[in-house]
């Protein structure tokens, strides 16, 4: 079957700036992340590649500790980031303090507040709203040609997917309530013939994140502007999910641009002298692989061999972005 080729992507859609690799965990996200960020570096773009998975592990692929660090300048034109969601988490709760000082002109904050704020950060999606919003920065920051989202596996990417969607619903309903109750307040200050109110600063604040959100959101689900591409292997329960998992995301308006086969063993090694167990993952993947040229007719973009060891440091990276990119100079 005649292939699009990974770097046919690029070169037609030069505008699409966001760049996601989604699939079951341990299929080698990351490590095509960091192979694109390579490959686009050396096409003399300016790359940030990050990740929004708690386990990071970029750090490991570049053998540099990135972690919490901000944008790493890796090669010229690469940049990395780990994201440190525990500081994030702190840091919010610190802006939450002084936010309640200032709105509310209190010196301290009161203990019955505080329990709240230190309950709160306790909270199982309080993580993913940290790593959210420091997505949100980055974006909203820009400075670089492309943005390489290493995402966490399927299930918690839907959930970071949808929640500019959950975010933005809340906060419209939070919005509109204040704005009517700004609005009362307003025409029982003209009755009594009182000054007008001063400058709402929670509403302000509201429309502040909403902002933020509807920058993030929009670009998630930007046809023209974002990349979204599946790994997958030549296994059953890996091509059944990523069916599952594109009919899902398909739900989010996320533009899906295709399809990488990760980890295919070599055909010659048939014709060699090989174990019985070689043998069958052979057969197995032969199999599979017609089944996903199948399903996924015309929307394979690349094949990528199994690699002879861990994808780490920049030689096996660059080997990596070959085997991903025929035009890699």
């Amino acid at each position: 079957m005649i292939r699009i080729s990974l770097a046919h992507i690029f070169e037609e859609y030069p505008d699409r700036r966001y760049i996601m690799f989604g699939g079951k965990g341990g299929l080698g996200k990351t490590t095509f992340s960091a192979a694109t960020a390579y490959y686009l570096a050396k096409k003399g773009k300016r790359v940030l590649v990050f990740s929004v998975d708690p386990q990071a592990s970029l750090s490991d692929i570049f053998k540099q500790d990135i972690f919490g660090k901000g944008p790493t300048e890796i090669i010229p034109n690469l940049f990395a980031q780990e994201i440190d969601a525990d500081r994030r988490v702190k840091e919010y709760q610190q802006e939450i303090r002084q936010k309640i000082l200032d709105m509310y002109g209190m010196e301290q904050i009161p203990d019955e507040i505080e329990s709240y704020i230190q309950a709160a950060a306790a909270e199982p999606a309080m993580e993913e709203s940290a790593i959210f919003d420091e997505v949100v920065d980055i974006v909203v920051k820009g400075g670089y040609d492309y943005y390489i989202y290493d995402l966490v596996p399927l299930g918690h990417a839907l959930y970071y997917l949808s929640m500019a969607s959950v975010y933005d619903a809340w906060i419209d309903k939070i919005t509109n309530l204040r704005t009517q109750m700004r609005e009362y307040d307003q025409v029982a200050a003209t009755i009594r013939r009182e000054k007008t109110l001063d400058e709402d600063a929670i509403l302000n604040e509201l429309l502040f994140i909403k902002d933020r959100i509807n920058k993030s959101s929009s670009i998630l689900t930007d046809k023209a502007k974002t990349a979204f591409f599946f790994v997958l292997t030549g296994e059953e329960m890996v091509i059944k999910d990523t069916v599952k998992a594109a009919e899902l995301f398909a739900k989010f308006d996320v533009p899906l641009s295709g399809y990488i086969i990760n980890r295919v063993l070599p055909k010659e090694l048939k014709d060699q002298n090989i174990p019985e167990y070689l043998k069958n993952r052979l057969i197995m993947q032969e199999h599979y692989l017609k089944v996903i040229d199948d399903q996924f007719a015309g929307q394979i973009l690349a094949s990528v061999p199994e690699m002879e060891r861990d994808v780490t440091g920049m030689a096996m990276i660059e080997k990596m972005a070959k085997a991903m990119y025929d035009d890699l100079s």
